[in-house]
């Protein structure tokens, strides 16, 4: 499965739109998690705990932004973007989205 943020894909021709397509994960901090990052916080610099979650979270929203993509029979994504939101205080929704279309190499 091609994903790309672009429109177009060079040497590529869309043959078919399938139509919008995404990926939501929502993750929770574990109180460790919290912990730490809490005394990271006071030291200051990047706080690891929340980045390697964030980075799960956004493969997570691939993996599943690809297989509901292939679901509705597109063998790539266009135009694909995250977004994120917090829900509560301890907790991240991340969405993978874009356009799930049917390519056909350029003759």
């Amino acid at each position: 499965m091609l994903i790309v943020t672009t429109e177009n894909v060079p040497g590529h021709t869309v043959v078919e739109v399938k139509g919008q397509v995404f990926g939501v994960v929502v993750r929770s901090r574990g109180l460790g998690g919290n912990l730490m990052a809490g005394l990271r916080s006071v030291v200051g610099g990047e706080i690891h705990e929340y980045t390697q979650m964030l980075e799960e979270a956004r493969r997570h929203a691939l993996d599943r932004l690809t297989q509901n993509a292939a679901a509705m029979g597109a063998n790539a994504v266009v135009m694909m973007r995250f977004d994120s939101a917090e829900i509560g205080q301890n907790m991240s929704e991340i969405v993978a989205y874009g356009t799930a279309v049917v390519l056909q190499k350029a003759s």
